[in-house]
């Protein structure tokens, strides 16, 4: 399947990484991994990352000592994982937000580049739940997400080449 386009209102952030595919497929669609990369946020899921996998983050100044924060309630509604090597199918996952409060989508691509180097693009388009139409608080949270992601591509960068 072709890798969706950018949703209007998406914040992307794309890094190279020198790390087959396949690595870093695996540990960054794995959402229980999240909570070591994501800012002020804890995660649960109901299991693996697979088709139907349901995923709540919460966040805030707390959440990792398990106090109350913004629920991030997900479902992965696409799986594709990428090819073997490079000039293979890009890998694209999609996390549709389900509420209560954050809506939208989480989409992480990642496309094999040579036999031990991907390139990921993590792009996140999150308006909020209300009576603002959606593209106005999707440009809101814009900010906030370009940060979140440039932190959290690093974090899961400085891991995986650690292995």
């Amino acid at each position: 399947m072709p890798t969706p386009p950018a949703a209007p209102g998406a914040v992307a952030v794309t890094r190279a990484l020198p790390v087959p595919a396949a690595a870093a497929w695996a540990a960054l669609t794995d959402a229980r991994r999240h909570a070591a990369w994501v800012p002020l946020t804890r995660v649960r899921t109901d299991g693996p990352p697979r088709l139907g996998t349901r995923v709540e983050a919460v966040s805030g100044p707390g959440a990792r000592r398990g106090l109350p924060g913004f629920v991030d309630r997900m479902v992965v509604t696409r799986y594709d994982v990428p090819g073997a090597d490079a000039g293979g199918a890009a890998g694209v996952a999609v996390f549709t937000k389900q509420g209560p409060v954050l809506r939208g989508e989480a989409t992480i691509v990642v496309l094999p580049t040579g036999p031990g180097a991907c390139r990921v693009t993590w792009s996140e388009r999150v308006p909020l739940a209300g009576p603002l139409p959606a593209a106005l608080t999707a440009r809101l949270t814009a900010p906030v997400l370009g940060l979140m992601l440039r932190v959290v591509l690093h974090r899961a960068a400085r891991d995986l080449r650690a292995g």
